[in-house]
């Protein structure tokens, strides 16, 4: 296997498929790469960057990249992974949306070799006929073999017509676009499959189908989601977003720089067997954070956090070895100050309030200001009351 396809499949996890890839890229022409994203939230977060690093790659190695903003899918909304019916997202939300993804993704693409493209110049010139053909393009026994519709069939949950609309929306975006490799997370593999059968039936050769995992949040378990405040944001602040890093464990480390990291295979591989012969995994772990807090912020940014939170060690104001308390609960969430109580950074829930009203608790370096903060279960972060006082929480 040739170098170029070496890197190019790292990180994946399932590829159809890797010889069709080699063959294509034997043809000795760019590429047209795919990577679709749904303007659902105003920002992304480094789980976002999985598919935006895999196509720097591909953009690196002389690839034709083509960013595409789902604005007229993000109307209908993904069902992928939904056990109830997603609510379409309004107009203004999709374009307001819209306008900080394409201010965020230059962090990491070339802006002078990507195309940004947006779905809406040929979906929304569908008419009704051509929204019928393609219709008819699928079954509804396909359709229903997709898992997240079936599960809500057997359970008797409604399922809207027009979800089943996307994953046909989202494979004609393919055929429109005349890609030959799309991207996407191992959660979108009925999606892209259906892109592979339109392509067929248009004419077009099928494009390979990439399937990148999804990363794991700081608690190294669940995906990262902002929802489980188990994520580091792209727009956070230097200090925080270094802090984060730091906080992941040794093993999530490794994860973190297979999918994130610009560094080769080999730059990797020697940095493993420098821990694996003694080096401190917390010394590689800075290497890693500050090359993230530069990817989204600059040189000199990444250089002071280091400063900061080796002189926050140094000083003996957040200790080397915190120690992991696990709280077990019987519901999805577990309100701050009970969290911070039970892990004894607080004697009492009032006072776990009043060092919130004081700007003195922090969840992962970030303050927290609302009383009513939830903490999922299943999640596991670092936990700071005033300067001295740490705790690692794992709830469960």
């Amino acid at each position: 296997m040739n170098v170029e396809l070496t890197e190019l499949l790292r990180g994946t996890e399932e590829v159809i498929s890797p010889e069709e890839l080699e063959n294509k890229l034997k043809q000795k022409r760019p590429l047209r790469i795919k990577a679709g994203f749904d303007p659902t939230a105003p920002d992304l977060h480094l789980g976002h960057t999985v598919l935006l690093n895999k196509m720097r790659q591909f953009q690196e190695a002389g690839h034709e990249v083509m960013f595409l903003i789902g604005d007229f899918t993000g109307l209908i909304g993904d069902p992928t992974g939904r056990n109830i019916m997603r609510q379409p997202l309004s107009p203004e939300d999709v374009q307001r949306n819209a306008l900080t993804y394409k201010e965020q993704v230059f962090k990491i693409l070339d802006p002078e070799k990507t195309q940004v493209m947006f779905n809406s110049t040929w979906l929304g010139k569908q008419s009704a006929a051509d929204m019928i053909r393609l219709a008819s393009s699928y079954t509804v026994a396909r359709m229903i073999e997709r898992e997240d519709f079936s599960k809500r069939f057997k359970e008797n949950q409604p399922i809207a017509i027009h979800e089943f609309l996307y994953p046909l929306l989202q494979g004609h975006d393919s055929v429109a676009m005349r890609s030959d490799v799309e991207l996407g997370g191992t959660d979108q593999k009925f999606n892209l499959l259906v892109g592979r059968e339109l392509q067929k039936q248009a004419g077009q050769p099928p494009q390979i189908v990439m399937m990148m995992p999804l990363l794991e949040g700081l608690d190294g378990v669940k995906k990262m989601s902002k929802s489980l405040g188990n994520y580091i944001g792209i727009t956070e602040s230097p200090r925080d977003m270094f802090g984060k890093v730091m906080s992941i464990s040794d093993e999530l480390m490794w994860r973190y720089y297979e999918l994130l990291s610009a560094k080769t295979i080999n730059d990797i591989s020697a940095l493993k067997k420098a821990v694996n012969e003694g080096m401190n995994p917390r010394d590689v772990k800075v290497v890693l954070a500050k090359e993230i807090v530069a990817r989204f912020h600059n040189e000199k940014a990444a250089q002071d956090a280091e400063e900061e939170f080796v002189a926050r060690f140094r000083h003996g104001i957040m200790p080397e070895d915190i120690e992991t308390i696990e709280i077990q609960i019987d519901k999805e969430s577990i309100a701050i100050g009970y969290v911070l109580k039970q892990a004894g950074l607080v004697a009492s829930t009032a006072e776990a309030l009043r060092m919130i009203d004081q700007g003195a608790v922090r969840i992962d370096g970030e303050r927290v200001t609302d009383h009513q903060t939830q903490i999922p279960t299943g999640t596991e972060h670092l936990y700071q009351v005033g300067k001295r006082r740490f705790a690692r929480v794992k709830i469960k």
